[in-house]
């Protein structure tokens, strides 16, 4: 592996065409390829924060899935750098590439919280529990200096409305002041995401985000606060991290985790190149054997988009994995509860505090 050729702190290691442009507006890598060569990094690759002003902010989820009806994100892109991660296709609707501008062009949503209680007070609203980062982290590193997930879970607490988060992220807990105050009416859960107990292979897959001792610190301490919360062993890799399902799920739940949850990795869209230019640069010794096992997963692919099958893959490679994570339940998971969370308080505070009768 020559560490000349790695950009540092990412997780995508170049641009990729973005496939809403048409080839003439296609953006040139040429001067970013020259200062990687000489060792600098250009400016382009610094984390720009751009302000936008959508006109809605909880979005319906039809996929049927991915185990959520309502999400919201504040933020668009992420600097966390999952290579991984399916949200970056997303980041091409707004103009921008999936590889690096995914990473560098965030893009900020401070009226979330205003749309948010606009949406919370409709009279057709009925309570559905709203998950925070259905597409981007909602506690990446922007979270330090915007504070809207905050302000928004402020929202949530005032007309007590369920929320659900899921996160990478031990920012987390700066709010636990809220989230305290939310669980008493059982209006909260959160799902940390761990990858793996490897701190190579964690700074490898994702660059940016907390690490796996802050997060299962994150985990302990939101249980012993009696906070409901889960980890996504997500995504699970052939060849990569499928060998620690067994001492994740372990660790997850000596932490004080009621439950977990797994996909198989799955490379949508233009993450496909952004995965395979990525593991050739930084494991090189073992790429192609995790790419023809992520195939192997998914009928000869690297993607595959039917539903039902997308997160769980199939082969004879996937029925280990699934083998493996049935038994993890089994074995550290079998007498742990899971609950709902109240969707019956909200109605009564829909003005923003309790009605009178």
């Amino acid at each position: 592996m020559n560490s000349k050729s790695i950009i540092k702190g990412r997780g995508a290691q170049s641009h990729v065409h973005n496939r809403f442009f048409e080839l003439s507006h296609e953006m040139r890598d040429d001067f970013l390829e020259y200062c990687l060569k000489e060792g600098d990094t250009p400016e382009k690759l610094k984390t720009q924060y751009l302000e936008v002003f959508p006109k809605t902010i909880v979005n319906k989820v039809t996929s049927p899935d991915v185990g959520m009806m309502y999400s919201m994100n504040p933020y668009q892109g992420c600097e966390h750098g999952c290579v991984y991660c399916y949200a970056r296709n997303s980041h091409e609707y707004w103009g921008f590439n999936a590889g690096l501008e995914f990473e560098n062009r965030i893009l900020i949503k401070r009226n979330a919280p205003l749309l948010l209680e606009q949406h919370l007070k409709k009279k057709s609203w009925k309570a559905q529990t709203i998950v925070l980062s259905g597409n981007t982290d909602c506690y990446q590193p922007a979270e330090r200096k915007f504070q809207i997930t905050r302000q928004c879970l402020e929202v949530f607490l005032k007309y007590k409305h369920p929320v659900a988060i899921i996160t990478k992220n031990a920012l987390v807990l700066r709010d636990l002041d809220l989230i305290k105050l939310l669980a008493e009416d059982n209006l909260i859960k959160i799902c940390l995401s761990i990858t793996s107990l490897s701190e190579t292979t964690r700074r490898h897959l994702e660059p940016r985000t907390a690490s796996t001792l802050k997060r299962l610190k994150t985990v302990r301490t939101l249980s012993e606060n009696g906070i409901p919360v889960s980890v996504m062993l997500a995504p699970i890799i052939p060849a990569i991290n499928s060998h620690e399902i067994l001492p994740l799920a372990k660790a997850i739940s000596e932490a004080g985790a009621l439950s977990f949850g797994h996909t198989i990795v799955r490379l949508n869209g233009a993450v496909g190149a952004i995965f395979s230019d990525w593991i050739r640069k930084t494991m090189p010794d073992k790429a192609d054997k995790v790419l023809h096992q992520i195939e192997d997963c998914h009928g000869g692919n690297l993607n595959d988009s039917r539903f039902k099958t997308r997160m769980r893959g199939e082969g004879k490679i996937a029925e280990q994995i699934n083998m493996i994570v049935k038994l993890a339940r089994q074995k550290y998971f079998n007498n742990k509860v899971k609950s709902k969370l109240n969707v019956e308080l909200h109605e009564h505070y829909k003005d923003g505090q309790l009605k009178l009768f």
